[in-house]
């Protein structure tokens, strides 16, 4: 597409929101390669963090403290500046699907189940720490399940962070990805109030924002980022963003068909408030156990009809403040002219 036609293409539509199903090339990339993410198939993670780690070993990432909060296992406790990868550590009594935690597994090679990943039949996989049991004890107790998700930057279709910046340090690049410039970010804060998802924060040893990347370094190199390189149950898996949405939704399919009704995608749909996601999950239960908002919408949305909002009322505010000077003129006129006589 020529600068003249890609110009033209723009010409009266909301960027801000509503369907952009080429991010990279609205942005101004030629020939930019397909659309990447991640999809996080939660009902394989196993909560090793292994993701953290690798993410913060290849990006150089100070340490942020390991302090527990008496809440959780979790010892990260949420994404901010200086963790781009968060394994999430819920706990529920509550069964997941035909789950049970009576069965002997002591003869199932477990390593070999997690290199398959996702591909592990789920009759066919060991329990994990997400494995409940189905029904009540002798004492009367339900089995506790932990639902484990490595959260990240969605890097959505509309990144209201993108938007608010006034430096340019946030851009698009040609993965359709969202990276910041550290070197010509002022600290602002600008995206962190506007992010729908809470994901971006300013450092206080440099005083500059920070996020994931999705190793745009390593896409560059054509390599896949470092916390799905080191993900041992393929529960963080990369690639070109369509086909992750099949993958995923086969997935999903599979899951109930074998009796687990509450799997559900999050962040999959091109025509939600942030126009999709580019790294989305499956999820075990309601994306608020997750911490994730039930419905989130770029916060830039609306921005155009406030402006025309605005603009109208600029004009109504103008038009009588000139009625109020004709009439004034026309008054100062009449007595003018009576002095006059």
């Amino acid at each position: 597409m020529t600068d003249t036609s890609r110009r033209s293409s723009l010409i009266g539509r909301n960027l801000l929101a509503g369907a952009e199903p080429d991010v990279a090339g609205d942005a101004g990339h030629d020939g930019h390669p397909p659309r990447v993410g991640f999809f996080t198939d939660t009902s394989v993670c196993i909560g090793c963090k292994a993701c953290e780690v690798a993410c913060k070993e290849w990006n150089a990432i100070p340490e942020d403290g390991l302090d527990f909060t008496g809440m959780s296992f979790d010892n990260t406790q949420g994404l901010d500046a200086s963790s781009w990868r968060h394994v999430a550590f819920i706990e529920q009594s509550k069964p997941l699907g035909r789950a049970e935690a009576a069965v002997d597994h002591s003869d199932v090679d477990v390593l070999a189940l997690a290199a398959r990943g996702s591909g592990t039949p789920v009759g066919e996989a060991a329990i994990t720490p997400t494995s409940p049991a189905s029904s009540p004890s002798a004492d009367g107790q339900t089995g506790l399940r932990w639902l484990m998700a490595s959260d990240v930057c969605k890097h959505c279709t509309h990144a209201a962070c993108l938007d608010v910046c006034p430096t340019g340090s946030l851009f698009r690049t040609e993965f359709g990805t969202v990276v910041v410039q550290d070197d010509i970010c002022n600290g602002c804060g600008y995206c962190v109030a506007a992010c729908p998802y809470g994901v971006i924060d300013v450092r206080p040893q440099d005083g500059g924002a920070h996020k994931c990347t999705l190793c745009y370094d390593r896409l560059g190199a054509g390599q896949e980022p470092a916390c799905a390189k080191a993900c041992p149950t393929d529960s963080i898996q990369f690639g070109p963003l369509d086909e992750l949405r099949e993958r995923a939704a086969a997935r999903v399919e599979e899951l109930h068909r074998v009796g687990v009704a509450d799997a559900r995608l999050y962040g999959h749909d091109p025509e939600d408030g942030v126009g999709g996601d580019g790294a989305f999950f499956l999820l075990l239960d309601e994306p608020e156990v997750y911490g994730l908002p039930p419905d989130p919408v770029v916060t830039t949305r609306d921005l155009p009809s406030m402006w025309r909002h605005a603009g109208a009322a600029a004009l109504t505010l103008l038009g009588g403040v000139a009625a109020v000077f004709a009439a004034h003129g026309g008054m100062s006129g009449r007595r003018t002219g009576r002095r006059g006589r």
